[in-house]
């Protein structure tokens, strides 16, 4: 979904708006030391869920962590150009998308193109009750090796990776830990979020979280967006405008285009850095990140901060990313975080795309003797649809892909088929003179 400048303007008019009705005064905000605060986060706040560290397999963070640092020592983490406030600036965290193979997910206008993550044949045999369901997996390896595969025998498309190997158990790691979350993130109890942050050290004897009755197990996330942010080299840090947080590393937003009333669930990790100046002493711990929480639009409820040492995760569930807006705001250290999510994705496939092209390539047709194409119909609507998917396919797959996407090529060539596929249809369809002939036909009526 694009954003719309009506809607720019919308959000415009309500940030001044809310700016103007508190007059230069701060709205309050409630921290895990103050008086209340479990109070607001159960009654303002419910679909928040902490879990600490401890609360997860010490072996998954150890793979996990290794991954998002190689990750990074690669240069696989990326800023993008975005549209925001109708200007085009550079975000200031690099990122990477993973998840299943062919899927894209958008934000701010810019469509980024997932690196599959990898999950070997072997997982399927590990699979639990209440886990990720078998044909998900299946689904996964079959679009892997799915664009590699066409017109070529089954050892030669094995043979094809697309990736090397620290890269696939970079992105498997990123995988197992989806797959942890799914298992994980609607099987925590009603009101059992608070007992984390009263006592860190709960965790490791606390029983584990039990689904509530009647209520899915399997959170089916899609994707993850991995950012990467280095408070010493994001200069001109924002202060939080409305309550007096400090330093927004990312300002107030919802996370966009994504399933409604799907939940997010967040990885934290943050890695001390030597080498960057004022990054604590041994005396002094640094600053933690922190994510800051807040009704949307509304000045009379209290702001939440919740505080995130290195390895913990949170939950936003249910309608929390739709009726809260969340931000983060900047720690001492080096931050990486795997944010995972339920992309809408209805139209950000590559199998969507491809049975579009298919449909507006139904209306060719090719003589046998001479190779000539045509037009099997020149009736508006026909016409139309197959304007509609040239456009498509240039707009919101070539140039998106060809001006951001390829970068990520160098690490791994999965989309460099299917995306020269597409150009080819594009070309075909060019040819034709379809967009010429769609508005001939409509001036003649």
């Amino acid at each position: 979904m694009k954003r719309s400048d009506s809607s720019e303007r919308e959000k415009k008019r309500k940030r001044q708006r809310l700016l103007q009705e508190l007059g230069g005064q701060r709205i309050p905000f409630l921290s895990p030391s103050d008086p209340g605060f479990q109070e607001l986060w159960k009654s303002s706040y419910p679909g928040l869920v902490l879990r600490r560290a401890d609360a997860l397999p010490p072996d998954l963070h150890a793979r996990v962590q290794a991954a998002l640092c190689s990750l990074h020592g690669r240069g696989c983490l990326l800023r993008d150009l975005v549209r925001v406030r109708g200007r085009d600036v550079f975000t200031a965290v690099s990122r990477a998308l993973l998840g299943l193979p062919g899927h894209t997910y958008r934000y701010l206008n810019t469509r980024l193109f997932t690196i599959p993550w990898h999950c070997g044949e072997e997982e399927q045999e590990e699979e639990e009750k209440g886990g990720v369901p078998k044909e998900e997996e299946q689904k996964a390896q079959k679009h892997e090796g799915e664009v590699q595969g066409q017109g070529q025998g089954a050892g030669e498309r094995k043979a094809e990776a697309c990736c090397d190997q620290e890269l696939r158990a970079a992105c498997k790691a990123l995988w197992e830990l989806n797959r942890f979350f799914c298992e994980d993130v609607n099987c925590r109890e009603a009101g059992d979020h608070g007992r984390d942050v009263e006592d860190p050290q709960v965790s490791e004897g606390s029983p584990q979280p039990q689904c509530s009755k009647g209520s899915p197990c399997t959170a089916q996330f899609n994707v993850t967006l991995l950012n990467y942010m280095d408070p010493a080299t994001m200069d001109q840090l924002k202060e939080e405008p409305y309550y007096g947080m400090g330093k927004m590393a990312v300002g107030w937003h919802h996370d966009e285009n994504l399933v409604p009333s799907s939940s997010v669930a967040v990885y934290n990790y943050s890695c001390q850095d030597d080498k960057v100046e004022g990054g604590g002493s041994e005396d002094v711990a640094p600053a933690s990140w922190r994510v800051g929480l807040k009704v949307a639009w509304d000045i009379n409820t209290p702001g939440l901060v919740l505080p995130l040492q290195s390895g913990d995760c949170y939950y936003m569930r249910d309608d929390l990313n739709r009726t809260h807006q969340h931000c983060v705001l900047a720690g001492e250290m080096s931050r990486f975080s795997s944010t995972h999510r339920v992309a809408e994705c209805s139209t950000g496939t590559l199998e969507y795309i491809r049975r579009r092209c298919k449909e507006a390539l139904d209306n060719v047709s090719t003589d046998p003797d001479t190779g000539c194409k045509s037009l099997r119909s020149l009736s508006p609507s026909t016409l139309q649809l197959s304007e509609e998917v040239h456009n498509e396919v240039e707009f919101e797959w070539l140039r998106q892909y060809w001006f951001q996407g390829r970068r990520y090529s160098r690490f791994c060539n999965w989309w460099n088929k299917p995306m020269e596929q597409l150009e080819e249809v594009w070309k075909e369809m060019e040819s034709l003179g379809i967009s010429m002939k769609a508005r001939d036909n409509r001036g003649l009526r």
